[in-house]
């Protein structure tokens, strides 16, 4: 998909053929599958001339593609910086943004890139995706509407009833959900989460034959679906063909064996199907699940009550006890930015700067859209004693400062 938006890009952006030759060259490579190499002919040209915008819009969507977030978002962010009046490239950095998980931050690119070219059916579409997943129904509604006004009956428009159906779903109005997701599968007959959650719709509106059959369509599309398996054979167990909920079932527990509605649903499909043993061997699964889960939330409240704590004593000044809070902490729950950001700064305080500059890179890396986090990082890079600076620093972080 992102692939599919870099041509679109490019053929929006300011490059004409033979206009540079050499950055004609990488778009080359890139279009014949040679990503690698386009990267490295699209640096040195960024190299050469780190004011080429178009330069920088290749590379950091091939960047994206290669899953590199930092450097990506980087020359992203740089190109927006260069011309920020282009649609094409702040829509560029609100896909790469939001390709790394981080909504949040796609939302501002988004929002200008519609506003400087409100025709722009793509970039109203991701507006509308965005604002879906932080929970703004009634914007999301807004933008995905003109997109599918925009976007006609193009492949795209496929994705835009889709995302169109969810907030209806999420208003209950499954009637109109489930017209949006016809209109997507129509479109994109092979589209397999969009006839996922048609079938899933035709449930809800008593379709129990529509439902099925538009499971089924899922499955054979998309069989290491783990959604569309699961709610095939949790079709099939609620008309009481048992055999199938069951092949079903623990199809879906295969491809994600944590999912507790599968594992609930798998263990009275075999309980019914008269496999004691086996149902008995997911019900412990689901038990030991449960646990598990409870385990971490109570984790991620330790956690936080830990990172408060060193908070305090650093107020206090006692940076060494405050350490070891965030150490502790960070150990309960090491996906928490903002406690590993306190858990750097501390070492760098203490004059530990190779343990505190990987932890603030490490930072960086799981949310490469904080400018606080590049700012912090850069700086102390600036400040640290010779021979201090990790082997990792060889990245060029501050591009697109």
């Amino acid at each position: 998909m992102f692939w599919r938006f870099i041509v679109a890009l490019l053929c929006a952006a300011t490059l004409l053929l033979g206009q540079n030759p050499t950055l004609e060259h990488a778009w080359d490579l890139a279009a014949n599958g040679r990503r690698d190499e386009a990267i490295q002919v699209a640096q040195k040209v960024v190299e050469r001339n780190p004011q080429d915008v178009d330069a920088r819009l290749l590379l950091g969507s091939l960047l994206v593609e290669k899953g590199d977030r930092i450097e990506s978002i980087a020359q992203l962010v740089e190109a927006v910086r260069l011309r920020p009046e282009s649609a094409e490239a702040q829509n560029a950095l609100g896909e790469a943004y939001r390709t790394f998980g981080d909504a949040k931050a796609a939302l501002a690119p988004f929002q200008k890139a519609v506003a400087i070219k409100p025709a722009f059916g793509i970039a109203q579409e991701n507006l509308g995706a965005v604002m879906l997943e932080t929970g703004n129904l009634v914007g999301a509604a807004a933008h995905l509407d003109r997109a599918i006004q925009l976007l006609g009956h193009t492949d795209d428009a496929a994705d835009a009833h889709y995302l169109r159906a969810k907030v209806y779903s999420a208003h209950s109005e499954v009637h109109k959900a489930a017209e949006q997701l016809e209109q997507a599968v129509s479109i994109r007959p092979d589209f397999p989460e969009a006839w996922s959650d048609l079938g899933d719709a035709r449930r809800v509106l008593l379709d129990a034959p529509g439902s099925i059959a538009a499971l089924q369509r899922a499955v054979q599309l998309k069989p290491a679906g783990a959604v569309a398996q699961y709610r095939l054979g949790a079709e099939y167990l609620r008309q009481e063909k048992v055999h199938l909920a069951v092949e079903h079932l623990e199809a879906a527990y295969r491809i994600n064996p944590d999912d507790q509605s599968t594992l609930n649903s798998l263990q009275t499909a075999l309980r019914e199907d008269g496999q004691m043993e086996r149902a008995a061997t997911i019900k412990r699964k689901l038990v030991e699940l449960l646990r598990k889960r409870d385990e971490v939330n109570q984790n991620i409240l330790k956690a936080i009550q830990l990172n408060n704590e060193g908070a305090a004593l650093q107020k206090q000044g006692n940076l060494a006890a405050a350490l070891q809070k965030y150490r502790d902490a960070l150990n309960l729950n090491p996906k928490h930015v903002g406690i590993r950001v306190n858990y750097a700064v501390a070492l760098l305080r203490l004059g530990r700067w190779t343990e505190g500059l990987t932890e603030l890179h490490d930072a960086l890396l799981r949310d490469p859209g904080d400018a606080q986090i590049r700012t912090a990082l850069n700086d102390a890079l600036r400040q640290a004693p010779p021979g201090s600076i990790p082997q990792w620093s060889d990245v060029p972080v501050t591009a697109g400062k």
